[in-house]
């Protein structure tokens, strides 16, 4: 039967560089494709971490040393959405030749509204760019101002505000586009972060955790399945424990039971399964699944994956 399916692209499915990034989507395009070859509409959001950290310090070093214009964080994060689609649509593209299916592949550059009083302002967590040495960061907040915290055991990155999504402004142009047909790349990096004014949008300086506004994106579009892909083919308890537990389906109870629990890692495995729980409070029909990229196909077929249902 066909689905409407929302995938949410885990860091592991792109790259840190433009010439890293297009090798990584060429094998991205085929489980895409594997899903569209199915008759399946597929709708693509993906993360920006590492590609808008990068941009924005670009701008500024650019700024400073040959005094180009400064570059406010939101249109980097515009340019991180372009860029990033510009390589999917074209590996896409090209798997659709290569298998002789006559379907169209496009980027919206999307804005997601936020409230300009969310109290992430005031606690910035979100980690974007390289990663530093904590002798490297310490300078940075002495000569910047940026707020640095250490991620994960791997070093320590700037972070941002990551406000809540709360409307996806141009969702009645991507309905229209999926409906159509069409095979769409959108809320790039949880969507280029804006609060409302009178007589429109004013961007800020945030990144939206992307699978928060991918499953609100899937629950506008009322999607079938919302399919979060991650470097893991299946969420496990105990994780890199002796005991190390595989879960193959859990309740919105069992799930809200493992993170009272602290199974899952902030920052990795946690927003994932947040999201998905969130998902499915919302669906009727769907379901929400937690898979990798190389297993997504099978993983629709029972196989293998995690899912998360009321």
């Amino acid at each position: 039967m066909k689905k409407r399916i929302v995938i949410a692209l885990g860091g592991n499915a792109l790259g840190s560089t433009p010439e890293e990034q297009l090798q990584l989507v060429k094998n991205t395009a085929k489980s895409i494709v594997d899903l569209v070859e199915k008759g399946n509409k597929v709708i693509v959001t993906h993360g920006n971490g590492p590609q808008v950290g990068m941009i924005n310090l670009a701008m500024e070093v650019s700024h400073e040393e040959i005094d180009s214009p400064e570059m406010p964080f939101a249109e980097c994060g515009a340019m991180s959405q372009g860029y990033i689609g510009y390589h999917l649509q074209q590996s896409i593209q090209r798997e659709l030749v290569r298998r002789k299916i006559n379907r169209d592949c496009l980027t919206v550059v999307t804005q997601v509204e936020v409230d300009k009083n969310d109290p992430a302002f005031k606690n910035p967590t979100k980690p974007i760019g390289k990663f530093y040495t904590k002798e490297e960061a310490l300078k940075i907040e002495k000569e910047k101002g940026y707020i640095m915290k250490e991620d994960a055991g791997r070093g320590y990155r700037r972070v941002v505000a990551s406000p809540k999504p709360i409307k996806i402004v141009e969702i009645n142009t991507i309905k229209h586009l999926l409906d159509k047909g069409n095979i769409i790349i959108a809320c790039g990096g949880g969507g280029i972060p804006v609060v409302k004014e009178r007589g429109g949008y004013r961007g800020v300086d945030a990144v939206i955790d992307k699978d928060r506004t991918s499953s609100r994106l899937a629950c506008s579009l009322q999607a079938d399945i919302f399919l979060v892909l991650t470097a893991v083919d299946e969420v496990s308890i105990n994780y890199n424990e002796e005991d190390e537990q595989k879960i193959r389906e859990m309740t919105i109870k069992e799930a809200k039971e493992f993170i009272k629990d602290k199974e899952f890692a902030e920052g990795s495995m946690l927003p994932k399964v947040e999201a998905c729980i969130d998902f499915a409070s919302y669906t009727k029909k769907g379901y929400a699944m937690i898979t990798s990229l190389k297993k997504a196909a099978s993983a629709l077929e029972g196989k293998t994956g995690t899912i998360i249902r009321k």
